[in-house]
């Protein structure tokens, strides 16, 4: 999961901020936790309190043994650095690597297994699709690491993601959680609504 930025649009302390009974975070990482993975790797950076949340939500919910925090000491250069970040820190036998953003908080648990079966088919990624748009989070084989170990800057894996075209697996996903994301404090009184 990626949670290394500073929330800038936010105001700062984005993912920390009150989302139902705890922190936004914790949204993201009830659908991490729930992804048919062996660890979650939390990738930290700019907001230290983003550990401590991570580690209150784990213990609450029992994850404790699957949690795994790593700090990106590049965090300021961008997603890039949060998500070369995180795959450098994989174990070596690693198949594949499920993407989380912590700003997003209302994944759906039901579209990540089609996600990891379209990878054991063969694609070498896969996202969820909702209405026509690609949203988060994206599944990564390993043959792809190497491209995620190369990127920079803030955008991510988008680049990469084009490039593979009707290679990149598409699964539809059962609600729009899987495009919301948080930018603005305004994003969050939408949501309750």
């Amino acid at each position: 999961m990626l949670a290394g930025g500073a929330g800038v649009r936010f105001g700062g302390r984005k993912l920390t901020a009150p989302w139902g009974e705890g922190a936004l975070i914790d949204g993201a990482l009830a659908a991490a936790f729930a992804a048919p993975a062996r660890t979650v790797t939390v990738v930290t950076g700019a907001d230290t309190g983003v550990e401590t949340a991570t580690v209150a939500f784990a213990e609450r919910t029992g994850q404790s043994p699957r949690l795994r925090l790593v700090h990106c000491a590049d965090h300021a250069e961008g997603m890039g650095a949060t998500l070369r970040t995180g795959v450098a820190s994989l174990p070596p036998d690693a198949a594949g690597v499920f993407v989380f953003l912590g700003d997003m908080p209302r994944v759906p648990a039901a579209v990540l297994p089609p996600l990891a079966a379209a990878l054991a088919a063969g694609a070498p990624a896969a996202a969820p699709n909702f209405e026509g748009r690609r949203g988060h989070p994206v599944l990564f084989s390993r043959a792809l690491f190497p491209d995620l170990l190369a990127l920079s800057g803030d955008e991510g894996a988008r680049t990469l993601l084009r490039s593979l075209g009707d290679r990149l697996a598409l699964v539809e996903s059962p609600d729009a959680g899987v495009l919301f994301d948080v930018d603005q404090p305004g994003d969050l009184d939408a949501s309750r609504r």
